[in-house]
Order: structure tokens, then sequence, then C-alpha cells
């Protein structure tokens, strides 16, 4: 069961991002060409006004086509017809769709999970907040310069900049606002290293204040993914801690299970919860300047509008080929990573 709802689930977020697409393009006035749900061969689809809707054999993936590789084609509604900020409000729908997924999954999570403020109901004494004079009822409002609106904020902050030696924290008391310097430290009893914080309770909020933290909660998704770049970057992190397709599935099996004796109510949240994650990955990466994404694609429209000529369209073309080659190539290593997992 938790392998079917790992496809539905990937297959649903995979959807809506090519919607993005879709409806920009539509917007526009640039025809689409396919609507495909997959990869490989057509198992079936439907011709619709100009777009053929089909799902093909590879439940992973999808494409909406555009002919935007179709340098010589010039004919009205064609996407290299139109003007470059049309074709890059197009290209970017793509990812923004799956930004908003995440909103709309985060305003129902925090809707009936709550979130937890960024308070501070309690500060144990050895670590570095007590000797700063932090207190109960402080509220953290930045740790190095990032904004924190939530308890989440300042734990994603502290575990994905382990190596940092201290963190300015600026925090709120009565109106005013006081910085303190601390580090981290892993007293006895310690799991990891603290900085001697404690947060305050989950709290129930209302649906306009549901929507203002939804906002929030797809900000720490994208910090969660800029900030597990940034350790696969300086190799905190290695190639071996990706996940592909299979590794997903496997996870939300994982996720399904121990949800399950709970109900159908708590699986429905923690498959939500782990779609969050992924349409917030999606989106992200998607923007990524990388060659064959659609990031990739926004940089040589970026750089048509600037030098208000486009790029060779065969260099262009040769440019994201490699890019998707290579792609391939870690996709090949990341799925043998995913299936060395499971034995």
């Amino acid at each position: 069961m938790g392998i079917i709802i790992a496809i539905l689930l990937f297959s649903f977020i995979i959807i809506f991002h090519e919607l993005g697409h879709f409806l920009l393009a539509k917007l526009n006035g640039i025809r689409v060409d396919e609507f495909s749900l997959g990869l490989g061969p057509t198992l079936f689809g439907k011709q619709f006004g100009q777009t053929f809707f089909c799902v093909k054999l590879l439940p992973f993936g999808g494409a909406c086509m555009m002919g935007e590789d179709d340098a010589d084609d010039l004919s009205p509604g064609s996407f290299n017809s139109k003007p470059v900020w049309a074709r890059m409000s197009v290209i970017f729908g793509g990812p923004a769709f799956n930004l908003i997924l995440a909103w709309f999954f985060c305003v129902i999570l925090i809707g009936a999970n709550g979130y937890q403020s960024a308070q501070i109901t309690d500060v144990d004494a050895g670590y570095a907040a007590a000797e700063q004079g932090m207190q109960a009822g402080d509220v953290i409002k930045e740790i190095n310069g990032r904004n924190v609106y939530m308890w989440d904020d300042l734990r994603l902050y502290t575990m994905t900049h382990a190596d940092e030696t201290s963190y300015e924290v600026v925090y709120e008391r009565d109106g005013e606002t006081y910085t303190a310097e601390l580090d981290l430290r892993q007293l006895d009893g310690d799991v990891s290293p603290r900085l001697g914080v404690v947060g305050a309770d989950f709290q129930k909020p209302g649906v306009l204040e549901s929507m203002q933290y939804g906002f929030y909660k797809v900000k720490y998704w994208i910090h969660y993914t800029v900030d597990s770049l940034r350790m696969l970057a300086t190799g905190r992190a290695g190639v071996k801690d990706l996940s592909g397709p299979v590794g997903i599935v496997n996870v939300v099996n994982d996720v399904y299970e121990s949800a399950a004796p709970a109900g159908a109510w708590v699986i429905f949240l923690s498959m939500l919860n782990f779609g969050t994650l992924l349409t917030a990955n999606l989106g992200v990466l998607n923007l990524l300047p990388i060659p064959a994404l659609d990031g990739g694609r926004l940089l040589f429209l970026i750089v048509e509008a600037v030098r208000r000529k486009r790029i060779p369209p065969e260099k262009e073309g040769m440019v994201h080929f490699a890019g998707f080659a290579l792609l391939m190539v870690l996709m090949i290593v990341v799925m043998f990573n995913d299936i060395m997992k499971l034995f």
C-alpha cells in the first residue's frame, strides 16, 4: 500500500509542476503539443484541442511539450515566437507551482497540528544561553542574520550549521531587542549539541494565521533544501545521502507503516508532510542554473534578455544535452545506492 501511495503522491506532484508550465503557456498563447505523466512509451492518451494528454510507462517524471527545442519554429503560437519575458514566465511556472503546492500542504498541516513558536519557555543551566542572560518568555527573532519565525527555523539552522563556532542570536523581551553570542555545547545526557533553550508547546492557529505560517513553513523547507545542498557542496554530506525514486518509495512506505496503526487521518497528514518536502525540493532544485533543468533554461533566457539576442540554439542544445547526460549518470548512481540500501 505504501508503494502505491508513493507513486500516486509523486505523480500528483509532477502533474502539478507540469500544470504550472501548461497554464502559463496557455496564458501566453503558446501551443502545447503534449502533456504527459511518466516517461518512456505511451500507454494511453487522448487529444484535446491542440494538446495530446497521455500516460507513459514509467510512473516517474512528466513533460509539457511546447516545442521549445525547435528553434526554427517561429509560427504563431510556438514557444520561440513569444517575447523572452513570456517564455521566462512559462519556464518559471513549474517550480512556482511546486512552491504553491508546498504552501497549500503547509496550511493544512499547520491548521491540523499547529506550530511551535519561537518563544523560549525555559533556559537550561550550563549552556551559553543561560550565561548570556536569556530568560523564559524571550522570543528569538534571528540567528546569524537569518529570520526565525518558528522553533523549526532555529533547530534547522543549528543542525545544518553545526560547523560554525558561534551564533549571533537576536531576541525580543518586553518590546526591546537584545543580542547574544551563543555556542553549541553537548553535556552529559545530550543526544546532540544544544544552545540550552527550550521551545514552547504547539499552538493551534486560526485560518488566517495558518495561511501566514504556511508561508513561513515553505520558507523553512526552502532553507532545508538550500542548506542540504550546501552540506553536499562542502563535503558534510555525500552522494550516498541522496535519494532517487527508489529511495523515495522506500521512505514513503516506511512512513506509511509507521502511521498506519494510528489511522487514516494520521496517514494522510504524514503523507502530506512528506509531500511538502518533495514538492519544495522539486521547486528549489529545478531553479538551480543547471543545464536541462528549468533553472538552466531560465539562465539562457536571462542572458538573451540582457544581450537582446538569443544564444545560438545549437550551442544551447549542446549544453542542455550535456547537462541531461550528467543528470542521468547521477540518477543511475543514486538509484544504485538506493537499491543497495534495501539489502
